[in-house]
């Protein structure tokens, strides 16, 4: 009689414990969902979505696996729109950097988002902070040779004599690439100061 109690409470402990395993991933599959649909609205330069999300009480400074937020993904998508939005967000970090050490102001710089790149100029961050291999959003510049860029980082302050983790200074930059105007404007900005 004994034996026959136990296979059903087997049983029942079995499909409890199954039951609530598949509950949790379905709560993880909604979260993700929400992640999902969130960080799109971000790189879609979504305000409306963004907003109901910030008014259910999520932080703008929540960041994917990689480490991107909203500010930096929108900035990267050229949504400047998004990007102003963003940074009128209380509590917003738009120095906050992804896994790799980026910031938002270099996630535009390097797709050319002139509107988003003088938006994030102007938050309160270091002009000169660097990601994990020692670049700053002026040598992002120098790389895609974005002259418009140099020029608003150099008004904002930036330090054109800087170098990165490899030793390479703006000019290094701008010869490896080729570009020789953009080499000797810096060694004459340099000069200037």
């Amino acid at each position: 009689m004994k034996r026959i109690f136990q296979l059903p409470l087997q049983i029942l402990l079995t499909l409890l414990f199954l039951s609530t395993a598949y509950s949790g991933q379905a709560e993880s599959v909604d979260s993700e969902r929400l992640q999902t649909v969130y960080f799109d609205a971000a790189r879609q330069g979504d305000i409306a979505t963004l907003g109901a999300y910030y008014a259910a009480g999520l932080s703008p400074n929540v960041a994917d696996k990689k480490g991107y937020t909203a500010l930096i993904l929108s900035a990267y998508h050229g949504k400047t729109v998004a990007v102003e939005y963003l940074l009128s967000q209380t509590n917003v970090n738009a120095c906050q950097e992804d896994n790799s050490g980026n910031t938002a102001l270099m996630g535009a710089i390097f797709k050319g988002n002139f509107g988003a790149i003088k938006a994030l100029i102007g938050a309160d961050c270091d002009v000169d902070q660097s990601n994990a291999n020692g670049q700053t959003a002026a040598m992002f510049a120098t790389l895609f040779n974005r002259t418009e860029t140099i020029a608003a980082l150099t008004d904002a302050g930036a330090d054109l004599s800087a170098k990165d983790s490899s030793g390479n200074s703006l000019i290094d930059i701008a010869l490896s690439q080729g570009n020789y105007e953009l080499a000797e404007k810096l060694s004459e900005k340099q000069a200037d100061k």
